[in-house]
C-alpha cells in the first residue's frame, strides 16, 4: 500500500509523475476564510521552480497553479482545495538509456524490487518534482500561519566544506545559491559550479528558524513538535539528517552547559532550539537538516541492471548540481503544514 498523504488534520495528498501529463496535490482540513488566491500559491511555486540560474536543472517548467476547489471568491469554502500543475518539458527519450538499470543513489532498486515496475523517466513518483505539490500545499498552510504572526525563514548555511558564519532570512531569496549568509553565497555559487564542470554535484546544509510560536504547541506523547517536523523534513528524498538546537554538538556538552537556565523575564540561552518534551518554548524554533549531494552525476559510473549484470553508464538528462537552491522552499513548505496541523490540533487541547 503507497502512502501518498501526510498531515492528521490539516492533510495533503499528491499525485502525478516527473514525466506524466501533471502533478496535483488535495488539501483537506483547510479552515474557512482564509485568503487564498493562485497568486499566493504562485509565489511559493516561483521560488522551487527549476531553470531560475546556472546553479538549477535547465528543465524549463513554469509550475502555473491551477486551482480547481475549496475557494469561492478568494477565500477558502472550508471544503478540500484542489490544485493542478501540469508538466510541459518533460524529455522523457533523455532516460532511455537507464530504463534497464538501477542508477547509484536513486530509488531505482528499492521501488523495483518492491513493486515490481518503475517509472523510469525521471524517477516518476520518486522524483524531486512531486515536491511542488508539497509546496503548493505549504503556501495555504502559511495562510494559517500569518493570522498568527508565526514567520518561517529557511537559507542555506553550508555547501560542500563552505560554511555560512550568519543567518540572515531576509538575503535568502537574493542570491541563487538561497545562501543565508551574503559573505559566503558567491563562494558558494563557485564551488557548485565547478563540481558542475566537473559532471559531479555537491551536498549542503539548510537551516530553519521559526518565530513568533506560542508556548505548548505540539501534542505529546506522539505529535511532538520536533517529531513531526522530523517526519517531514526526512520524508524529503535528499534528506540525510536533521537536528534541533544544538543537535549533535550536545553530546559533547555537560548537563550544566546544555541547559537553558531560566530568569524573570524567561529562557537565557535556546541549546534546545526551542522545543522542550515536544512542545515550543516560545524561543525561536531551530533545526537544520543535511542534504546529500545529487545522485544524478554526469560521471560514467558503475551498476547493475535489471538483469542483475554488471554495467557502466553515464547519466543524461537535465539535473541539479546541487540541491540546496530548490530544497530551500519545500522544507519551508513542509515546515508550515507541520505547524498548521498542530495549530489545529492544538484547539481541541482545553475547553
Amino acid at each position: 500500500m503507497a502512502s501518498n498523504s501526510f498531515g492528521t488534520l490539516f492533510r495533503f495528498t499528491t499525485f502525478g509523475e516527473s514525466h506524466g501529463k501533471a502533478i496535483g496535490v488535495i488539501v483537506d482540513g483547510v479552515p474557512a476564510g482564509l485568503t487564498l488566491d493562485e497568486t499566493i500559491v504562485q509565489l511559493d511555486l516561483d521560488k522551487r521552480r527549476p531553470g531560475q540560474s546556472r546553479v538549477t536543472s535547465p528543465r524549463k517548467e513554469s509550475d502555473r497553479v491551477h486551482i480547481l476547489s475549496g475557494v469561492f471568491e478568494g477565500v477558502t469554502t472550508g471544503h478540500p482545495v484542489g490544485m493542478l500543475i501540469n508538466n510541459s518539458d518533460a524529455v522523457s527519450t533523455q532516460y532511455d538509456n537507464i530504463k534497464e538499470l538501477f542508477r547509484p543513489g536513486h530509488a531505482d532498486f528499492t521501488w523495483f524490487r518492491k513493486y515490481g515496475i518503475r517509472d523510469y523517466r525521471g524517477s516518476g513518483r520518486a522524483s524531486a518534482r512531486e515536491t511542488a505539490c508539497r509546496v503548493a500545499a505549504g503556501a495555504v498552510a502559511k495562510q494559517i500561519l500569518a493570522k498568527k504572526e508565526i514567520r518561517i525563514a529557511v537559507g542555506g548555511v553550508q555547501v560542500g566544506e563552505i560554511q555560512a558564519e550568519r543567518f540572515d532570512g531576509g538575503y535568502v531569496y537574493s542570491n541563487p545559491v538561497r545562501c543565508a549568509d551574503p559573505d559566503k553565497a558567491a563562494a558558494m555559487e563557485a564551488l557548485i559550479l565547478r563540481l558542475a564542470d566537473e559532471k559531479d554535484s555537491v551536498g549542503g546544509v539548510v537551516e530553519c528558524r521559526v518565530s513568533g510560536l506560542p508556548v505548548g504547541l505540539g501534542e505529546p506523547l506522539y505529535h511532538k513538535l520536533d517529531a513531526e517536523i522530523a517526519h517531514a523534513i526526512m520524508g524529503l528524498g535528499a534528506v540525510k539528517g536533521i537536528e534541533f538546537g544544538d543537535g549533535f554538538a550536545a553530546a559533547a556538552l555537560r548537563g550544566s552547559e546544555n541547559n537553558d537556565p531560566m530568569g524573570a523575564d524567561g529562557f537565557l540561552s535556546n541549546h534546545a532550539g526551542g522545543v522542550l518534551g515536544g512542545l515550543s518554548t516560545g524561543q525561536e524554533f531551530i533545526f537544520r537538516a543535511a542534504v546529500k549531494p545529487t545522485s544524478s552525476i554526469a560521471k560514467r559510473q558503475k551498476s547493475m541492471g535489471v538483469d542483475g549484470k554488471p554495467v557502466e553508464f553515464e547519466i543524461d538528462g537535465r539535473h541539479d548540481p546541487c540541491l540546496i537552491p530548490r530544497i530551500v522552499p519545500v522544507i519551508e513548505a513542509m515546515t508550515a503544514v507541520v505547524l498548521a496541523d498542530l495549530l489545529l490540533m492544538d484547539r481541541l487541547s482545553r475547553i
